[in-house]
């Protein structure tokens, strides 16, 4: 149960680093430095959660589903 709630939880932190981005990118071009270190924790938080989901996938503690 705790590894859903932390892969949701990481899913969450990448949505809201998105629209943080977009916010700073309606703002105007004074943010353009906040905007690119919100994409850049979005773009590492991304990443994060492939390691993290290939490490769960290989230790067992995930299965895939398979199509039926």
């Amino acid at each position: 149960m705790w590894v859903k709630i932390l892969i949701v939880s990481v899913l969450l932190l990448i949505v809201y680093n998105l629209f943080r981005a977009l916010f700073f990118m309606i703002k105007g071009p004074g943010n353009s430095e906040a905007m690119a270190k919100s994409l850049t924790y979005r773009v590492a938080l991304s990443l994060a959660l492939f390691i993290l989901l290939v490490i769960l996938f290989a230790t067992g503690l995930i299965q895939p589903h398979g199509i039926s």
